[in-house]
């Protein structure tokens, strides 16, 4: 993905920031930044903001991203979630080239500034519980007191910290903390844990640590061994930001790294409505079977955006629209649906599919014989051709375009209305058959044989009704999944008028019980060639994927990706 393919940047506080370093030549001129997700999960929606925000700016500056994975929790994190992270980062059209790190390759570097910090003083060796630290560590209002350990020896804290690693204690026995003030406003800068002990498994490293580092002691490191410039994150990491750049100087004093120090910036994180984009929540939808998988294209994962139909180009465009901002705001589903349906009407070459089929006759069409009629693959870009729909006499049209009694406004089928079949001939609807139950079965017109689209004196009729059609001796008979949004609510699981005071609500109570409708479609017979991926618009019907998953060779499986118009628009 190059810069020429993607919407040019807005200024925003970080682009300012580069320009004054660059101004200033603090860093020579370099731009470095990077991602740095920790394999615990997949990668969702917000997740792309911060893709498109770290890889965009390095891009726009001739700098380099890395992608890093922050795997200091060995018991939360798996192989699984590292091949999808890079698969979604990949998918998203972004490149690192050669820096792909893992802070695991790290450990033994960590390890080293730990010990220096406990040499310099300014870190030791807590056996406190995790209750009595939870209660001298003070509150927002109040101090905090110093532990009973804090004045250990250095020799002392050295030695316990070597024990540690090498096994001797159980889990929780000792902590390492960074000796700083406990007395200081900032709670995260009231002697932090940098190390805990953890006898777990690591995907990477396997059983050599049982120690290791917390995430706000590691990441300042390991943005310092990469020689990242600017280290951009989310709001939440906003107070962290004293003990970062706390450690980096410490650790810069002792000689572990030169100046200038990395920094870091902080931005709005996304907050999208009808979502839920904590990992904690992703994570009961799957296990609590709400969702079929991580990549269910209803999950607001960069993989479920993928199935659903969503393009790497629509996401650019979302993040370059909604821009990077210090204030948290929340941003409406319908600007990111309407930044994929931008794409959409550009790449999508159209189709006909009918959702809803219901037999039309053509009564003076000749039974058995059949014609081709022509329809452009896109009517804004002749260069991509057209196709040839076969027409026969019994055609198969959506059920919602005949009424046998019509509404006031109706402009489709009913006895003597005329209409022209998309592309095809100009029928008059002459009537209908019923069931016994009195339900219409099918539809009978007449057509007008030198009414076809494309020949001359075709132009001659005029009507106001145009419906989509398929043939029925050449349809293409497939499985179409209709998803549509997740949630049936702006903010789930957020308090409503009536809900008991004190009482949290559950956010698996707003899910939205019409999130996905499957339907047995009637298409054009071009469809039984696509393959998994290829996107198309369903004339009137939105935009569609075949599945990458479920579609096989000569029988795809489509999902709506999303609709022609905002169907949640009040």
């Amino acid at each position: 993905m190059t810069a020429a393919n993607s919407p040019a940047p807005a200024s925003n506080f970080i682009r300012n920031v580069v320009d004054e370093d660059n101004r200033s030549n603090k860093y020579g001129g370099r731009v470095e930044t990077r991602f740095p997700p920790e394999p615990n999960g997949y990668l969702h929606y917000g997740h792309a903001k911060s893709i498109c925000l770290n890889f965009g700016l390095a891009e726009s500056y001739g700098g380099v991203c890395h992608l890093r994975f922050d795997d200091t929790n060995p018991t939360k994190e798996s192989q699984e979630y590292v091949d999808s992270i890079v698969d979604a980062v990949r998918w998203l059209g972004f490149d690192w080239k050669q820096h792909l790190y893992f802070a695991s390759d790290y450990f033994d570097i960590m390890y080293a500034c730990a010990e220096s910090l406990v040499k310099a003083g300014k870190a030791y060796v807590d056996s406190q519980s995790a209750d009595e630290m939870r209660a001298t560590r003070g509150t927002l209002t109040e101090p905090g007191t110093d532990s009973p350990y804090r004045t250990r020896s250095v020799e002392e804290n050295l030695d316990l910290l070597r024990r540690m690693r090498a096994g001797e204690f159980p889990d929780g026995a000792h902590v390492l903390r960074a000796k700083i003030d406990m007395t200081s406003p900032n709670i995260n800068m009231r002697d932090p844990a940098i190390y805990r002990i953890r006898r777990a498994t690591h995907h990477r490293t396997g059983d050599k640590w049982c120690i290791y580092p917390m995430y706000t002691f590691a990441h300042p490191i390991e943005d310092a061994i990469e020689n990242v410039t600017h280290s951009i994150c989310t709001l939440e990491f906003e107070d962290q930001r004293p003990f970062y750049d706390w450690l980096l100087n410490a650790l810069a004093d002792a000689g572990h790294f030169p100046r200038p120090l990395p920094q870091q910036y902080e931005f709005a994180r996304l907050n999208l409505t009808y979502v839920v984009l904590s990992k904690r929540k992703l994570i009961q939808l799957v296990d609590g079977g709400h969702v079929a998988s991580w990549n269910d294209p209803r999950m607001p994962t960069l993989s479920g955006a993928r199935r659903r139909g969503f393009t790497p180009e629509g996401f650019r465009l979302f993040a370059e629209r909604i821009g990077v901002a210090k204030a948290d705001s929340w941003i409406e589903m319908s600007v990111l649906e309407e930044c994929m349906r931008e794409h959409l009407n550009e790449a999508a070459p159209r189709r006909f599919a009918v959702l809803d089929p219901l037999k039309l006759v053509i009564d003076n069409y000749a039974a058995g014989a059949s014609e081709l009629c022509v329809a452009p693959n896109h009517p804004f870009k002749p260069e991509l051709g057209a196709r040839e729909i076969p027409f026969s006499r019994e055609l198969w049209i959506e059920r919602e375009d005949f009424m046998e009694t019509p509404v006031k406004g109706f402009r489709r089928l009913y006895p003597g209305n005329t209409v022209r079949l998309r592309h095809g001939f100009v029928v008059k609807c002459v009537g209908c058959d019923k069931d016994a139950d009195g339900n219409v079965v099918a539809v009978h017109a007449e057509y007008f044989p030198d009414s076809k689209s494309g020949t001359p004196g075709a132009d001659n009729y005029k009507v106001k009704g145009n419906l989509h059609w398929v043939s029925v001796a050449h349809a293409y008979a497939a499985e179409v999944r209709l998803y549509d949004r997740l949630f049936a609510v702006p903010h789930p699981g957020a308090r409503r008028d009536g809900d008991p005071e004190g009482v949290e609500r559950d956010f698996i109570a707003d899910l939205n019980p019409d999130s996905i409708r499957v339907v047995q479609a009637k298409l054009e017979p071009a469809l039984r060639a696509a393959c998994a991926e290829d996107r198309y618009q369903f004339e009137r019907h939105g935009y569609f994927i075949a599945d990458r998953f479920d579609s096989a060779e000569g029988a795809p499986v489509f999902n709506r990706t999303v609709t022609l118009k905002d169907s949640w628009s009040k």
